[in-house]
């Protein structure tokens, strides 16, 4: 994707990926060996094909603020989903122009938590009294940009995040890693033969010692069998609590996705197929797997 800072859409994913990229080492470390394999020439040939963004379902946040941003940036509004055993809702964001990521953002029930839970959320998000997204200048990518790196409440004490952490383990993730990034997606589909399914690129990132989230098994197929993904599993990393205590817990992780070319354009010469003709979207059964990327049994499995 061409890089242009006076874009604010592009200026924001740049940050975004900038800080993520420093703080996933996977990212380097897949990039760097489809590099030295010579499957792509640079980050840049990599298509990124959704981040995500987890959020709190309460007063003034969620997706109907978070999503403000993007829409302002011409995304579309797409589907809903719903995830019942997590708590959780979800939309997806097309974007206005090819070759720019589609958006996936998920926010937390809140209020089907238990109240516990409920007690320790709404102890750092009840001073937010009004939708901080309204304070922003959207037209402004290096002010939405930092919007997306700062904090909205206060850090957890070690123990409420291992309340928190014994209940959801997205509620933990959120309360502590806020809006930052959650994922970036290669689009598989769109590598060199050898590396353009998801089976051969399993293959190759466990042959560079990449762990992958094996929740569902290794590769998540949706219903249709047009999309397929794989995740790795979040490392874990540092965190100094309120209480000045410091345990590991989950950061990011990176995914992939492989969308087949829809029946009706099977018959395209290959040198055709473009975006348009895939299984676009997402698949609850496939994204429910993926979610447990962050999560502990699948880190510590």
């Amino acid at each position: 994707m061409h890089f242009d800072e006076n874009k604010p859409v592009d200026f924001v994913l740049n940050d975004l990926f900038e800080h993520y990229r420093k703080n996933v080492a996977d990212v380097d470390k897949i990039t760097k060996a489809l590099l030295d394999r010579q499957v792509v020439q640079s980050q840049d040939d990599i298509v990124n094909d959704h981040i995500a963004f987890r959020t709190l379902g309460v007063p003034h946040l969620g997706i109907q603020s978070f999503e403000k941003i993007f829409l302002a940036f011409g995304y579309t509004k797409k589907d809903y989903f719903h995830f019942e055993g997590k708590k959780l809702n979800a939309y997806w964001y097309a974007p206005a122009i090819e070759g720019y990521p589609r958006i996936f953002v998920s926010e937390l029930r809140v209020h089907e938590l238990s109240q516990a839970a409920q007690d320790i959320i709404y102890k750092y998000t009840a001073q937010i009294t009004s939708d901080p997204v309204d304070d922003l200048d959207l037209n402004n990518g290096p002010e939405v940009a930092a919007f997306l790196q700062q904090p909205l409440w206060g850090l957890p004490t070690s123990e409420e995040y291992e309340t928190l952490l014994a209940e959801s383990e997205y509620a933990a993730w959120v309360i502590y890693n806020r809006y930052y990034l959650n994922h970036y997606t290669i689009s598989i589909h769109e590598l060199k033969d050898g590396y353009n399914t998801l089976e051969e690129f399993n293959t190759f990132l466990e042959s560079i010692g990449v762990k992958l989230n094996t929740s569902g098994g290794k590769i998540k197929t949706s219903e249709d069998g047009l999309l397929r993904q794989s995740s790795t599993v979040s490392a874990l990393y540092d965190a100094k609590f309120a209480d000045d205590k410091t345990i590991q817990i989950a950061g990011s992780y990176v995914e992939f996705a492989e969308r087949s070319v829809l029946p009706q354009f099977k018959d395209l010469p290959k040198e055709e197929i473009e975006s348009k003709h895939r299984r676009d979207g997402f698949e609850t059964n496939n994204a429910d797997k993926i979610f447990e990327s962050t999560y502990t049994t699948q880190i510590k499995g």
